[in-house]
């Protein structure tokens, strides 16, 4: 499977997705809470994780 950038970028946000079901459904803390602080969070995580993962196979992929 190769993957490019729409393809990854669409797991990315059904991962933050599922992970915003489970805990909107697992009833942990308020919906209010879940969507003010800690979906912004998870947003923000992912991109910096994004960008660092996408330039790691960039590096890997150039043979340096």
């Amino acid at each position: 499977m190769e993957f490019n950038l729409p393809l990854a970028a669409g797991l990315v946000v059904l991962l933050i997705a599922l992970g915003t079901g489970g805990l909107v459904g697992g009833g942990m803390m308020a919906l209010e809470t879940t969507l003010m602080m800690v979906v912004p969070s998870m947003i923000a995580f992912a991109a910096v994780v994004f960008f660092i993962g996408m330039k790691h196979g960039e590096f890997r992929a150039s043979g340096a």
